[in-house]
């Protein structure tokens, strides 16, 4: 692995940040200067000298309806993952490029929350059939939590996040979707943050999320 990617993955860094440190003779491998570019193994003895450990920013961003993922311009930090332009709710915003990989691999397992109304209403089993797993184009989706709140509305958990695949899921069901928000991502929950407004999270609130996905 290069030593950027190395210092980066550990959290050190970024690997832009660790090429800096590199440049400063602030990296030492095995007691010798790292060279930018150098490969480095599990058994190498890795030093930082004179610097600080990178302190990183998260937000809780609560994206508004008819707004691209890709369009919110946040100064120094970047969003987690995405919703389609016509759902909204939460986003997490951060300069930790850590958390992709951990937060959205398919092969990782984290909860997100969502509120769901149609224009059709609901069949009386919807629960069981969702729950059970959805055959969107081939692929049946993963067990999910679903509580139906009314005729028209409906709140589901899901572990996984194929493309629109919540409303891949109600087609399947010929239900047309009029509202589709997000409200919560592990611990993270989008309470009453107004649309288009951040929160910065820190405390407990941060520690927790931080500890579920492993940093």
């Amino acid at each position: 692995m290069r030593i950027n990617k190395y210092l980066a993955a550990r959290g050190y860094t970024t690997r832009l940040g660790a090429d800096d440190l590199v440049r400063q003779k602030k990296v030492f491998v095995n007691g010798k200067a790292a060279l930018l570019g150098q490969k480095v193994a599990s058994t190498d003895r890795i030093e930082i000298r004179d610097a600080r450990p990178r302190h990183y920013k998260y937000f809780a961003y609560n994206k508004p309806v008819d707004v691209v993922t890709e369009a919110i311009k946040v100064p120094g930090v970047f969003p987690i993952g995405r919703l389609d332009k016509n759902s909204y709710g939460l986003l997490l915003l951060t300069d930790d490029g850590r958390i992709t990989d951990r937060l959205l691999n398919p092969e990782r397992v984290h909860e997100k929350e969502y509120l769901v109304r149609t224009a059709d209403k609901l069949p009386s089993n919807i629960k069981k059939r969702m729950e059970s797993g959805v055959d969107i184009d081939g692929y049946i989706t993963k067990k999910c939590v679903v509580d139906r709140l009314n005729d028209f509305t409906f709140r589901i958990i899901l572990t996984e996040g194929k493309k629109h695949q919540i409303r891949r899921m109600c087609d399947a069901f010929a239900l047309r979707i009029r509202d589709l928000k997000r409200t919560r991502i592990l611990n993270i929950k989008l309470g009453d943050l107004a649309p288009g407004h951040k929160r910065e999270l820190a405390g407990p609130e941060l520690a927790t999320f931080l500890n579920t996905i492993g940093l």
